[in-house]
């Protein structure tokens, strides 16, 4: 029987990887078009949206999004959620209307084909680097200028499996501060249950997703990003907790 459960793994990592790399062979004329300028990023994001679409659906992943409030049309806000998964970016992209900019970590850039868009699209940050930390505070601002919005995975790098929930980090808080616009925490809960990243793990199934009510930074100061911080993290932790009860 475990045999088979090898096998069955095997060729879903490899489904996968093809189904991540079909609609952008399908779509990249469009794509090319809209990361062309910076001004067309709208226009990206909604193809990017449903290149995550199609990825959940070909996966079997039955995606519930729950909502304790709805984001406004043309508002910019500070998404934040935890990070299980490679999943969790497509269900981000399936999560929001509202054109957002992903910030993460520099490596992914080097992937095959995603990474040309993702090095486009997306502000990335060495951690090993101050300056580069220093950057993507400069370009989030850009972008939040422009109207979009951000979004953040606090802990940084995906927790070792037994870890619930890794600490945040301040950056994507005093970001929000600063602009004044609302955080808004997200809780994953099934995504490293059905795709982590242990190779031979995973299947279909549900993939929960539940955005919290908005935590508003408006009067807050730098001082302050600590307790946003962590007020942010105990929602989605104790949200997690639900989860795993259920």
């Amino acid at each position: 029987m475990i045999v088979f459960k090898y096998i069955f793994w095997l060729f879903y990592r490899i489904w996968f990887y093809i189904m991540v790399a079909l609609p952008i062979i399908i779509m990249f004329p469009l794509l090319i078009l809209s990361i062309l300028k910076e001004s067309w990023y709208p226009y990206f994001f909604k193809l990017a949206r449903i290149w995550a679409r199609f990825i959940l659906i070909s996966m079997g992943f039955k995606s519930k999004i729950i909502r304790e409030q709805q984001t406004i049309k043309d508002e910019s806000y500070m998404f934040v959620a935890n990070h299980t998964s490679m999943m969790d970016i497509m269900l981000m992209l399936v999560v929001t209307k509202n054109p957002f900019v992903f910030v993460g970590k520099a490596e992914l850039a080097k992937i095959p084909l995603l990474g040309f868009f993702y090095k486009r699209t997306s502000i990335l940050v060495d951690r090993s680097s101050p300056e580069s930390r220093r950057a993507v505070f400069l370009n989030a601002q850009k972008r939040l200028k422009q109207g979009l919005s951000i979004c953040i995975f606090p802990e940084g790098l995906v927790p070792e499996q037994e870890i619930i929930l890794s600490e945040f980090k301040d950056g994507a808080f005093r970001l929000a501060i600063n602009h004044q616009i609302p955080i808004v925490p997200i809780t994953f809960a099934d995504n490293k249950k059905r795709f982590s990243y242990t190779f031979f793990s995973g299947g279909p199934g549900k993939m929960r997703a539940k955005i919290h009510k908005f935590i508003d930074t408006k009067n807050l100061k730098t001082e302050d990003t600590r307790a946003i911080n962590e007020q942010s993290k105990k929602v989605i932790y104790n949200q997690l907790l639900e989860f795993a009860s259920k």
